[in-house]
């Protein structure tokens, strides 16, 4: 039972039941509206060699005890939030493993879980519209009837991986007195105090050096191409403070792996493509973090940072539109330069679908449906990157 109890924990729990019936002892300690819902962890352990029906304890627990024993141990409401953060926690404090990105930082020894948040490991959305441009590029690269190169997608991820935990780290230092203003950000490692700029800055360090290990492994063509965007992640987080168009630096910054994806693979950049592609990215960029940040808009007013959501307003589906049109004109020129099959325009038309859906059901006005709307561009890319694969494969079939 994955939830939550209000106002009373019960963490020890032992008894004994002889029939389907239970009722619990102490039942004028509690009241009915505290106990929304149970779960294993935070409320109470059940002893593993005893079995007993639970679907009617809520009808039962203001009852007689006369066939079900129960003992337990109440804690203070003061012990309630470390139990809440356990609460994946199993029977007798037993984790309980998740393969989902955020079980997998609940499931971490307590003091490396800020650093985990800090990179936003729980929420992996980001490095994967970070990896996305470079599985495009890497992709277009590859020989005609060739597959992408694995090793470099396996390399490519783990640097996107990387940069992006060290792009949190650098903005969540920069708008740490910022973050503590806003509602959905007030929580951060940084900002509620979890970790100190020290230790942000140690660990960015790190990150970088983890980081300039991957691209070491590139030639040296790309090794100059990948530190030349270090510039982008540094300065991208004081944008919001001095433009209306911080997402346009963020997408400068986060399809940079559209021009380093081919030249690791290629030696070069050849611009006629390259360029393209990253301008498509670019326009990606805007349209999906523009919808991102229309969740803050109030309190980005409130703290005075700009976003293009505030630029933008009540023409942001306009603006989208505009974006959209410019992100596929840059892919069709992109195919065209590179040679591609029916297969990738296919995906491409697809991808034109998938964005007019988003602009046609998009509501500005609820940070749910942007939040929605924004995870679901990572299904578009992926989409994008199976034309590319295909839309290669297929020009073995068309030589031979």
């Amino acid at each position: 039972m994955d939830s939550v109890c209000d106002d009373v924990a019960v963490t020890e729990v032992d008894y004994v039941c002889g029939t389907d019936e239970m009722i619990l002892a102490k039942s004028t300690q509690l009241s009915l509206l505290s106990w929304r819902r149970f779960h294993s962890a935070t409320c109470f352990y059940f002893s593993n060699h005893h079995s007993c029906r639970k679907t009617d304890i809520l009808s039962k627990v203001s009852g007689q005890v006369d066939r079900c024993l129960f003992n337990a141990t109440f804690h203070s409401q003061s012990s309630w939030p470390r139990q809440l953060a356990e609460r994946d926690s199993g029977p007798r404090g037993r984790r309980l493993y998740s393969l989902s990105a955020a079980g997998i930082v609940n499931s971490a020894p307590v003091s490396v879980q800020p650093y985990l948040r800090l990179m936003r490991m729980d929420k992996p959305i980001g490095t994967w519209l970070l990896y996305l441009p470079c599985t495009w590029s890497i992709g277009l690269a590859a020989d005609p009837g060739c597959l992408p190169d694995l090793a470099m997608l396996t390399l490519f991820g783990t640097g996107a991986l990387l940069m992006r935990g060290a792009g949190c780290t650098i903005n969540d230092m920069w708008d740490k007195d910022f973050d503590k203003k806003v509602s959905r950000t007030a929580s951060r490692p940084i900002a509620s105090g979890k970790i100190s700029q020290l230790q942000a800055l140690t660990f960015l360090g790190v990150q970088l050096t983890a980081a300039l290990g991957v691209l070491l492994c590139l030639n040296y063509y790309s090794i100059a191409l990948g530190a030349a965007s270090l510039s982008l992640v540094v300065t991208y987080p004081l944008m919001k403070r001095i433009t209306y168009w911080p997402q346009l630096v963020l997408g400068l910054t986060f399809n940079w792996g559209a021009l380093l994806g081919w030249s690791a693979v290629m030696g070069s950049c050849d611009w006629s493509i390259c360029l393209p592609l990253y301008f498509s990215g670019v326009m990606w960029t805007l349209i999906y973090d523009t919808i991102y940040a229309h969740q803050d808009k109030a309190d980005d007013v409130v703290v005075g940072v700009k976003s293009t959501a505030l630029r933008f307003q009540e023409q942001t589906k306009l603006w989208l539109s505009g974006f959209t049109v410019a992100m596929l004109a840059g892919l069709v020129l992109t195919g065209i330069n590179a040679e591609q099959t029916l297969p990738y325009y296919g995906a491409v038309s697809v991808v034109a679908v998938h964005l007019a859906h988003q602009m046609y059901t998009l509501d500005i006005n609820k940070p749910e449906d942007c939040w929605k709307k924004f995870v679901s561009n990572r299904n578009l890319g992926l989409l994008l990157f199976l034309g590319i694969v295909v839309g290669n494969l297929w020009k073995k079939e068309i030589i031979f």
